[in-house]
């Protein structure tokens, strides 16, 4: 969980720190303790939530936190109080990025104000596109959702095994594409070859890949590059985002080493009819540390906080 407070919403934030949803029993204990390492009291926050964003009660998609935005903002003292999904806030961060945040994996150059997309494996994977919503004033609109659900669709042999193995009932993108994936990865590869291979975490499996210690790893992420690269392009075709396709979340920035000669762009591109379309698209990886912060305090902005 990473927080951070801020004058107004166009000031920077200041005192981030993030803290690990583990050692707390709820949000009101995260709050808390955050609260007490400052003398600051804000009149307004915005959440950016992993999972569904509607009503007032909100539960973490990976995690057993739940809680009412009612009680959160009676109990705080807050004058108002914005939820969102996570991957909403990020996408709302996208104009803010600059080069020193970004680090480029292929493709042409972005159109200006044009439509943004964003998918990220962590945890899960989120999904979420940024749209010019009025050519006078600027402003742009985040739309969220749950496209990590959509099923996976194997382009290879190799992926066609991953999903016979996987495949109970229904294998998703998320399946694959994150880092309890990754560790499936790791199991469904093992059981294609025929080999033994211990559990591993996803940080173990990734450790390992990059540093060619175990080349059962180093298969698992190659393969989870080319299936990130072939979502991506199909998010890419979803929203029509000419303004580039952006790779957010924890584990892509500690891929980078691999990505750009991994079949990350091949995959992206590899769309048929529309292939001259995406390969003029540019992909990023987000590399910035607290991105959806800047989400956080654009979305307040948009609400005249």
């Amino acid at each position: 969980m990473r927080l951070g407070l801020c004058k107004e919403p166009r000031a920077p934030w200041r005192d981030a720190r993030t803290l690990a949803c583990s050692d707390y029993p709820d949000i009101d204990a995260a709050l808390a303790a955050y609260l007490g390492t400052t003398s600051i009291r804000p009149r307004a926050a915005c959440f950016a939530v992993a999972g569904p964003v509607r009503g007032d009660e909100f539960r973490f998609t990976n995690s057993p936190w739940a809680f009412s935005a009612a009680t959160v903002k009676g109990r705080f003292g807050l004058e108002r109080l914005l939820v969102l999904n996570d991957f909403e806030a990020l996408a709302l961060a996208l104009p803010a990025l600059g080069p020193a945040d970004l680090a480029p994996i292929g493709g042409g150059t972005a159109l200006p104000n044009a439509t943004m997309a964003l998918l990220g494996p962590g945890t899960g994977l989120g999904v979420a596109a940024l749209i010019a919503a009025d050519e006078i004033d600027g402003r742009r609109v985040a739309l969220p959702g749950e496209g990590g659900h959509i099923g996976f669709s194997p382009q290879d042999v190799l992926e066609i095994e991953v999903l016979r193995v996987l495949g109970s009932p229904r294998v998703s993108n998320e399946m694959i594409l994150s880092g309890p994936g990754l560790a499936n990865l790791y199991g469904a590869l093992a059981a294609i070859e025929g080999v033994s291979a211990p559990r591993l975490s996803p940080d173990q499996v990734t450790a390992r890949g990059m540093d060619g210690s175990d080349p059962l790893a180093r298969r698992a992420l190659e393969v989870f590059c080319a299936v990130l690269g072939s979502v991506a392009g199909d998010v890419a075709l979803i929203y029509g985002a000419t303004g580039g396709v952006f790779i957010g979340g924890g584990i892509a920035p500690r891929l980078l080493p691999m990505l750009p000669a991994s079949r990350f762009r091949e995959r992206f591109e590899d769309k048929h009819a529309q292939h001259d379309y995406v390969a003029a698209m540019p992909t990023s990886v987000i590399v910035a540390p607290t991105p959806a912060l800047l989400g956080c305090i654009e979305k307040l902005r948009q609400a005249g906080t």
